[in-house]
Formats: C-alpha cells, structure tokens, sequence
C-alpha cells in the first residue's frame, strides 16, 4: 500500500531530536492550541519531497486514513498531496473533489501550519476561479468556534490578495477585530501586510486608518511590518 511506503519514508528522515522542537514550536502542551498532537521530526522540504513522490498513485481512501493521523506530519504530508493534486490537475471535477473533501476534513487541519500551507492554494483557488459563488462560506466560517476553520478564512484569501482582489480579506477582517485568539491577530495582520505587498500600501491604509484605533496590537504589528520606520511607529504611538 502507498500509505504504508509514505509512513516508511518520513520514519527513515524522522530525527528525534527534532521532536522536542517542533512540540515547543507548535504548542503541543496541556491547554496550548496544539495539545496533544504527536511529532516525530520531519521538516517540510522533507515532506515536500515524498508528497511528490507518491501524490499521482494514492488512493483516496488512503489520503483519507492520512489526514485522520494523529501524527502531525503525516497529516501535512496529506495536505501536501491534496495541493499537488489540485494544481497539477486540469480536470475540474478532480478540483471540485479536492475542495470539497478538503472542507470536510477541517477537524484534522489543526495547527496553523496545515492550514497556511494548503488554504489558499486549494480553498482560495478554487472560490477564485471556478466557484465565486463560495465566498460565502469563507464568512461561515469566520463565525465558528473552531479557530482552524477561521484561519482557514482568513489564509484563503491569500489567493485573491495575489490576483488583486483584497475586498474579502478587508470584511473578514472586520469581522474578527474582537476575535480573541493570538494567531488570529497573526493570521489577519499578515494577510493584511499582504495586501499593501500586492495591492498597495494606500489601499492597506483604507483599511488601517479606518480600524487601527480598534485593532488588537498584534494585528497592527503585524500588518504595518513593512511600513517605512517613521509611519510605522506613527501608527503605534497613536
């Protein structure tokens, strides 16, 4: 079986000293975001590697047995697949497939990693080019409780912000300006940073001149990290 192969070979490129690491990094412990979730010590251009290497033979039924992994990287090593498979495929009931297994499967993509390196490729993609009509649920899912499928939102439109659409990413940031969670404040800052990179730092500023009296100071940071120094800290004293 091809999922027996993938498991062999992240065990052969696993290093135990990493683990320790990665379990700080990904906040593994009681009550932290990632509590509980098991590493074995394999770094991302590893998992890239063997994605490549078995994403056009796995079945499906063995994609899904990986992303239910209580292992965190085979779970990635999945997501990795899934965006190989989307953009290498031209059929589009293949990417309407992928999309829509890739929402049914929210409860495994679990860390913000999971979520950065495939939402905007595979859930931002497909509601920008083959179904606009979607984006509706990008807001439905700014409203849940589970924070991954709100950064899975918010991530998504990272897409749109790089073909020039940021309109998304502004009402969704309006909506989580009381959201709570830190890596929330993280995810929006940056998407925000993203739009004067792509877009403009004029029309980053529509935004910010707006919410920046209200906007948590992580989210701030965050969005104005590339602001000449003197603008920068304008916006902070202020």
């Amino acid at each position: 079986m091809v999922i027996e192969k993938i498991k062999a070979d992240l065990k052969a490129v696993s290093k135990k000293s990493d683990v320790k690491i990665l379990q700080r990094f990904f906040k593994t412990g009681p009550g932290e975001y990632g509590e509980g979730d098991i590493f074995i010590g394999v770094r991302v251009p590893q998992q890239r590697e063997i994605a490549r290497k078995y994403y056009s033979e796995i079945s499906w039924s063995e994609i899904q047995t990986l992303i239910q992994s209580p292992i965190h990287e085979e779970r990635l090593t999945a997501l990795l697949i899934l965006v190989l498979r989307f953009e290498k495929t031209e059929i589009d009931k293949e990417k309407t497939k992928i999309y829509n297994f890739y929402l049914k499967n929210l409860k495994y993509i679990n860390n913000w990693d999971l979520v950065d390196l495939s939402a905007s490729k595979i859930v931002g993609a497909y509601i920008f080019n083959y179904k606009k009509t979607d984006k509706d649920k990008l807001f439905k899912l700014a409203e849940k409780k589970h924070l991954w499928s709100r950064r899975v939102a918010v991530i998504a439109t990272f897409y749109f912000i790089k073909k020039g659409e940021y309109k998304t990413l502004f009402k969704l940031a309006e909506m989580l300006l009381a959201d709570k969670h830190d890596l929330m404040h993280k995810a929006v800052g940056w998407m925000l940073r993203e739009v004067g990179n792509n877009c403009g730092q004029e029309i980053e500023e529509e935004f910010l001149k707006k919410y920046y009296k209200k906007m948590p100071r992580t989210m701030l940071r965050y969005a104005i990290e590339k602001f000449p120094e003197e603008k920068r800290q304008a916006y902070l004293a202020k």
